[in-house]
Formats: C-alpha cells, sequence, structure tokens
C-alpha cells in the first residue's frame, strides 16, 4: 500500500476520464472503465519500477520506506511492475490499437524519469509533466480513434503543471538528492530558483488548462469554475515557498505538494466538467478529494520521513 501511494493513484484515473470525455466518450460506460483503470494500472507501474530503480537513493535518504527496509524485495517491485504494465498494455490494445506507440512512449518515460533523468535537474521535471499529458491523450485515444485537437493545449498545460509539481517535491528531497549525486534545480539552484520556476510553469499550466474552456462543449462555466478553484488552491500552496525564500523546510515543501495532490485532482475535474457536465464533475471529484486528503492525512508523512522524525511531530523535518 505504501508503494501504491493511494493518495496519487486516483489521478491518473480521473486524467484518463477526462481524456476520454473530451473524446467524445463521456456517455460510453466501456469506455470510461477503460479510459481510468489503463492509467491508473500504469501509474502503479511507474510507482512500483519507481521504488526498484530508486531503491540505492532511497537507501541514502529515504532508507524507512519498503526496499530499503527490507519489507518489499526487489523482485516483488520488479514483477509488480512489469504485471501493472501487462494489463495496462491489454487494456490500452483492446480499446485502441493506435495506442500503442504513446504506451511505449510512456513505459519508456517511467523508465529514463527513474534511471535516467530524475538525477539531471529539469529534464526529469519535464519528463514527469510528459508523462500526465500523455495520460490525457491515451484516455481521448479510448474513445476516439486519434486525440481531438482541443486536447492539444490543455495536454500541454497539464505537462506544465505537474512539472511545477514534480519541481516542488524536489525541494523537499534536497538533502537526501544532493547525497545521492541527484543534480535535482533545487540542488544546483537553491530552493528559490526552484520555486520561482514552478510557480511560473504553475501559471502558465493553469492558463492553458484555462484556455480550454472555449471548446468545451458541455459545461464550460463548470471548468472555469473548477479551474478557479483549482488555482486558488495553487496559490495557497506556493505562497509560503515563496515567502520563505532560499531556506524552505521539508515539512513546509511537503505540505504544499500535499496541497497541489489534492489540487490537481480538482483541475483534472475541472476538464471532465467541460466535456461531461459540472454536476457530473462535482459527484465524481468529491469523494475522491476526500480519499485522497484522508489518505495522505494517514501515509503521507510516514512515507516521506524516517518514524522518529513522524513521531517527535515534525521537529526535525526544518
Amino acid at each position: 500500500m505504501q508503494t501504491w501511494r493511494p493518495y496519487t493513484s486516483c489521478y491518473p484515473a480521473l486524467l484518463g476520464l477526462a481524456g476520454c470525455a473530451v473524446g467524445g466518450g463521456a456517455g460510453r460506460p466501456d469506455a470510461l472503465v477503460v479510459a481510468a483503470l489503463a492509467p491508473a494500472l500504469g501509474w502503479l507501474s511507474g510507482h512500483y519500477l519507481g521504488d526498484y530503480f530508486d531503491r540505492c537513493l532511497d537507501a541514502i535518504g529515504k532508507p524507512h520506506r519498503p526496499i530499503p527496509s527490507g519489507r518489499l524485495s526487489t523482485e516483488a517491485a520488479l514483477y509488480g511492475g512489469l504485471a501493472c504494465a501487462a494489463l495496462s498494455a491489454g487494456l490500452v490494445v483492446w480499446a485502441n490499437w493506435r495506442i500503442v506507440p504513446l504506451f511505449a512512449v510512456a513505459m519508456a518515460g517511467i523508465v529514463g524519469y527513474s534511471k535516467v533523468f530524475k538525477r539531471r535537474g529539469i529534464a526529469g521535471n519535464i519528463t514527469r509533466g510528459s508523462l500526465t499529458a500523455l495520460t490525457l491523450v491515451i484516455g481521448a485515444m479510448v474513445a476516439a480513434p486519434l486525440p481531438p485537437w482541443p486536447l492539444l493545449p490543455v495536454a500541454v498545460g497539464f505537462l506544465l503543471h505537474d512539472t511545477a509539481s514534480n519541481l516542488v517535491g524536489t525541494v523537499r528531497d534536497v538533502d537526501g538528492d544532493r547525497a545521492g549525486g541527484y543534480r535535482s534545480v533545487a540542488v544546483q539552484r537553491g530552493a528559490r530558483h526552484a520555486v520561482r520556476l514552478a510557480l511560473r510553469l504553475y501559471a502558465g499550466g493553469v492558463a492553458l488548462v484555462a484556455l480550454g474552456t472555449a471548446w468545451a462543449t458541455a459545461d464550460p462555466v463548470a471548468q472555469l469554475a473548477l479551474t478557479t478553484v483549482a488555482a486558488t488552491t495553487g496559490v495557497i500552496a506556493f505562497a509560503p515557498l515563496v515567502r520563505a525564500g532560499d531556506v524552505v523546510g521539508a515539512r513546509a515543501a511537503l505540505r504544499a505538494h500535499e496541497l497541489l495532490v489534492a489540487e490537481r485532482l480538482v483541475l483534472a475535474a475541472a476538464v471532465f466538467a467541460g466535456a461531461a457536465g459540472g454536476r457530473f464533475a462535482v459527484a465524481l471529484v468529491l469523494p475522491v478529494l476526500l480519499f485522497s486528503l484522508l489518505t495522505q492525512a494517514l501515509m503521507r508523512a510516514r512515507h516521506e520521513f524516517p518514524p522518529a522524525a513522524v513521531a517527535a511531530g515534525g521537529k526535525d523535518w526544518g
């Protein structure tokens, strides 16, 4: 369960649903199920494989995690990742064989992120953001032979948005990344530069998603309203990081990222609302949001920080 990170696992499913709705599948239950399950399984595959490839880095900075602590074997992580990838591949092939090249690129991105790009600064963050854009496009292609062009600026918007979110995550992990030889933006240029870059990327991403309102076919007002809610939450998440300047504590960075994990659910629901209707989107996102917030509260700190720091109430987190 810790490897699955359940507080994030609903996000790819929502992205797939949003893409499927924009692709014309809002009224097709079979397409919606595949559009949700295939990205969710691919996401779980990425968590298993990411933990497998990051096991040496985690042994330095996060030895309490499942693999370095010995609670999950390297073989189980590898086979779990491959099994989830195979199930996801089977679903997308059944839905639309044209998805296969994109699926291959996504899997290459998952492996490349952990093996190559994560240690190379902004390249790793962009790779992570690209996976989100691909999830939207794949979701659309579950319902349509090819992705509709109005989805493309929205996909770029989510690329920028998740690049920003991933950058905030690296601010939390500066000490472990530096010790492991990972040259993240925060390690190379400092927390202030990383946060400001993330904020600019975030603003551009949300603006592109808001631009997608112009092509909403069902409920553009709901799409704009939910996008505004997401943007407001994003401002709340970034504000303390901007004020902190060069000294951003790990706990402050985690709080900001926790908010962004919740915020991006609302942003994905905004796209879904524009194509499927606001009431449907709100009914879908509220329980998902509650689930994410509850599981973050129960599990997130224990996954990111050593047990002694959690027991100390965050005093050792910066």
